[in-house]
């Protein structure tokens, strides 16, 4: 029964990667770059959830909305005034592309860690939970109350989010753009906004996983570095750009940590992404899950 326990915690886990994995997999897809500031969303999402209940007394179900919300503004404020130029005039810089999504976006993430540690403090705190029960039985397995309601939460998220992005005018605007800019463009669609509302949707996404984990991972300003480091990984492992390869890379992820923090070493339990990611980037530089050029 201990490997389907830890198979089954494993799964739960890969679920809140996957919140995280899928906004960043998305960016790529529009702009095929990566956001190195995507885990301080997360950060973000993990104090406004935590300071919202504590600050407003509210209940933290009414709370849990402020998290997507906060991180959605910024993630659509950080397209509008940091990631526009990729796409109008950075041709005519001194430099390309890549190098100027780097600078800024790791800039920016040293600047939001910055801020919060100076405005909230630099002490880690803890948030309240979603439910009372800490530990619930489901026949042979013991599973932890607020991980099994963030898990629900996350699971309705992602399946709405790729219901979205297949079937609505939205999702085949997001597809148009990753496949093709300038095509989308000549087509009629208005790749900026599109763009914004990418942005928009991985902040909301992060900052939501940074919520449902504030009470069992105390919000800090730099909560968010191990998570954004799992999320490249598994943006690498699922295929750069491809929706459906990151949501398995993120379960498989999960069950290898599982399984490895028990079986091997949990001191070592985070750095067996990097060894993968260092496996594949050798192995298939592509990616095992997914194709890359393909959002869905």
């Amino acid at each position: 029964m201990l490997n389907v326990d830890l198979f089954v915690n494993g799964l739960i886990v890969g679920v809140l990667y996957a919140l995280m994995a899928v906004g960043l997999t998305l960016i790529f897809g529009i702009l095929k770059v990566v956001n190195f500031a995507h885990g301080e969303f997360y950060m973000l999402g993990s104090y406004a959830y935590t300071l919202g209940a504590a600050a407003l007394g509210i209940s933290p179900w009414l709370a849990l909305p402020l998290a997507p919300i906060v991180g959605g503004v910024v993630g659509w404020a950080t397209e509008r005034l940091l990631m526009r130029p990729l796409y109008s005039g950075y041709s005519s810089w001194g430099f390309m592309k890549d190098e100027y999504a780097v600078v800024v976006t790791f800039a920016f993430s040293i600047l939001l860690v910055n801020l919060v540690d100076k405005v909230v403090g630099p002490y880690p705190v803890l948030g309240p939970a979603l439910v009372d029960v800490s530990r619930l039985r489901a026949g042979p397995l013991m599973l932890s109350g607020q991980k099994l309601v963030a898990t629900v939460i996350g699971v309705a998220v992602i399946v709405a989010l790729a219901i979205a992005v297949r079937s609505t005018l939205w999702g085949r605007r997001i597809q148009a753009v990753a496949q093709n800019r300038l095509g989308a463009s000549l087509a009629g669609i208005d790749t900026a906004r599109v763009s914004s509302a990418v942005f928009a949707a991985a902040g909301a996404l992060a900052a939501l996983a940074g919520a449902l984990l504030a009470p069992i991972i105390n919000a800090s300003p730099d909560v968010g570095a191990f998570p954004a480091v799992k999320s490249y990984v598994i943006v690498v492992l699922g295929g750069m750009g491809s929706m459906t390869g990151s949501i398995l890379a993120s379960l498989v992820l999960g069950v290898l940590e599982s399984f490895g923090a028990v079986y091997l070493s949990y001191g070592y339990r985070d750095t067996f992404g990097l060894l993968i990611l260092v496996l594949v980037l050798l192995v298939r530089p592509q990616g095992f899950f997914g194709e890359q050029g393909r959002v869905v």
